[in-house]
């Protein structure tokens, strides 16, 4: 995922800056890419956010078995990447979106 936004991303700072490119045609493709990219953003946020619960919990009760520390330990290793992917994630969009207001001339 990480390599097609950053290539979308290229592909359309491009096409924004060709004079002959119909900017209206290229921001409406663009908002259909951005509500893909929203898609995958609130699987990843609702992914990321159970981690943590899950994580918190092992965490909790880690005091009464010592079982639920290696899971606690487990989690923590799965939750950084998704955090971080998290975070591209929303960046990358909020940059495809300063990228629509740029071709609509929108504020």
């Amino acid at each position: 995922m990480k390599n097609e936004i950053k290539e979308y991303k290229e592909y359309i700072l491009e096409q924004a800056k060709d004079p002959e490119t119909d900017k209206k045609e290229l921001a409406e493709k663009l908002l259909v890419r951005i509500g893909f990219y929203q898609h995958e953003r609130l699987i990843h946020l609702i992914v990321t956010m159970s981690f943590g619960v899950f994580f918190l919990l092992s965490l909790i009760l880690a005091f009464s078995n010592a079982y639920f520390l290696a899971l606690s330990a487990l989690l923590l290793i799965l939750l950084v990447p998704y955090i971080a992917h998290y975070y591209f994630l929303e960046n990358s969009t909020q940059e495809l979106y300063k990228v629509y207001y740029s071709l609509t001339e929108e504020k």
